[in-house]
């Protein structure tokens, strides 16, 4: 039997209580850039460790067993934490705010937060996996969420459960979906991670049930995130054999980013009944046009969806810092920043340990 793979807590080693640290220098105001020239533009907050699926790419099973320990509620950043450094992020130029997981629908009282995010005038939007969203939507939306994203690995539900591990029907995450489009949180966009042999022969069928109906499907190549999802080059599938597929059936025209930075490559419908889109980390990197900051469950700031640790936001936060404090702080992390993870992957970086996806979302 292999070892059992023990998932990377979120680094840093979190400073105690009373601890200092050398202060950032002093950010002088003006455009600011990281050592490949790339702006910050976009946060993603993990705002649970939590998740009530076990989706084989991100929490399997036998590492996030009934054994597992979880952050303790005192470790997490409390809402009003999240909305400080967030109105400092937003003052430095971030123009897009997603929430994220784990599962961001477990966390209590959520609308509260997204209310409170709401002020700050940016692109606010949310990733869920669906369960809940059926419940949630309307409230959502009049907290002030914009727009959703939810995953789907399959309309069929054994092949559904076969990426989820969970026991949780795909009736119910498509009523999510509709209880979204009604509350008004559109454009929706479905993500559909690829994995060979599990759920690749179902991209068309996705393809098919969601053309037409204004919701955006976004194919995603298996990636190595994190330590713990047995992650192998075999079992990807390029997101060009994707778009050859779909094509074959349903003629796509490319069209262009709707700005710089963006994730996804857009392919529209010839026929002009809507568009897919394709993440292609692992075959097609994006790394120089990469402006993203993630923010961890327990206040870490990373830098990579990659990243093997992170800065620690919380002690600064918890000891009283200012907002200048934490301005400074971000951009000196952000100048120094030189990632390119996907450019320079290799079989022996994809088995480096790696932060868990869980800890600081997708």
């Amino acid at each position: 039997m292999p070892e059992k793979v023990i998932p990377i807590r979120p680094a840093p080693a979190f400073r105690e209580a009373g601890a200092s640290a050398p202060k950032a220098p002093r950010y002088a105001g003006g455009a600011f850039a990281d050592t490949l020239g790339r702006s910050l533009r976009d946060l993603r907050i993990s705002v649970t460790d939590r998740c009530n699926f076990r989706c084989v790419y991100c929490m399997p099973r036998d590492v996030f067993d009934e054994h597992y320990t979880f952050l303790p509620h005192s470790s997490l950043l409390s809402f009003e934490e999240i909305a400080k450094i967030s109105r400092v992020f937003v003052g430095l130029g971030v123009e897009k705010i997603r929430l994220t997981g784990g599962e961001p629908l477990v966390r209590r009282d959520l609308e509260r937060l997204i209310a409170m995010l709401s002020e700050l005038g940016v692109d606010l939007t949310l990733t869920t996996n669906g369960s809940l969203l059926a419940k949630k939507a309307r409230a959502l939306k009049a907290a002030g969420l914009k727009r959703i994203t939810v995953s789907l690995d399959s309309l069929d539900d054994a092949t559904f459960k076969a990426m989820n591990d969970a026991d949780f029907p795909v009736a119910k995450v498509l009523e999510g979906i509709e209880a979204a489009a009604a509350a008004g949180l559109a454009p929706i966009k479905i993500n559909m991670v690829v994995k060979r042999g599990v759920n690749d022969t179902h991209v068309l069928d996705m393809a098919r049930h969601f053309r037409g109906t204004g919701h955006i499907v976004r194919f995603i190549e298996f990636m190595d995130v994190g330590s713990t999802n047995g992650w192998r080059m075999d079992d990807v599938i390029p997101s060009a054999e994707i778009v050859r597929r779909i094509s074959a059936e349903f003629p796509l025209v490319q069209a262009d980013p709707d700005y710089r930075g963006e994730v996804a490559e857009r392919w529209r419908y010839a026929d002009g009944s809507g568009e897919i889109g394709v993440i292609s980390s692992v075959t097609q990197a994006f790394c120089r046009d990469c402006n993203r900051l993630r923010l961890s469950t327990e206040g870490a700031m990373y830098t990579c969806l990659f990243g093997q640790s992170g800065h620690d936001l919380r002690t600064l936060l918890r000891s009283g810092a200012s907002d200048d404090d934490l301005r400074d702080e971000i951009v000196a992390v952000w100048r120094a920043r030189g990632d390119r993870y996907s450019e320079i992957r290799t079989a022996e970086t994809a088995r480096a340990s790696k932060v868990e996806m869980s800890y600081i979302g997708g």
